[in-house]
């Protein structure tokens, strides 16, 4: 494990209520029992409105998720990917998870990145170029994305 002891998630801090300009009640797009998919935050040049999907459970990484938990985050990934093909002006769908430092990880809690593509967006050859979007450059996508889900969007 590599979260430090006394780590203060971000991912679940949102599920309780606690909010900053990077993470927003606005963000989340699709709540279920036990996964939940928001806007992320932090955007590459030429994929706005990227998503991330996380388990609402605290699993720090891919190693230590219960399958049940690692299930209902691969189905809403899926559903969220479907989402955002058909609402986004967008030509695909990328997706990536990171474990570890070595392996990108920099949030201590299991997400998933999902990816709107754009024919030569260099998404790969672009991640240092990243930037915080703020709650109203994010809350169209958000609408768009909650929009096609149809899923609730309040943690219950």
């Amino acid at each position: 494990m590599h979260e430090p002891p006394d780590y203060d998630c971000p991912f679940c801090r949102i599920q309780v209520g606690v909010h900053d300009e990077h993470n927003q009640p606005g963000d989340v797009v699709a709540v279920t029992d036990l996964a939940y998919a928001r806007v992320s935050p932090k955007w590459w040049p030429d994929n706005p409105g990227a998503a991330l999907v996380i388990p609402r459970g605290h699993h720090e990484n891919l190693y230590d998720i219960p399958a049940e938990a690692g299930h209902a985050v691969w189905d809403l990934t899926r559903q969220v990917a479907i989402a955002m093909r058909g609402s986004y002006d967008c030509t695909g769908i990328s997706t990536r998870q990171h474990n570890e430092p070595d392996g990108n990880q920099d949030v201590w809690h299991l997400h998933v990145h999902v990816f709107p593509r754009h024919e030569d967006d260099r998404l790969y050859q672009r991640h240092h170029d990243t930037r915080w979007a703020t709650p109203e450059e994010r809350e169209p996508y958000a609408e768009r994305l909650a929009a096609a889900l149809v899923l609730p969007r309040t943690f219950g």
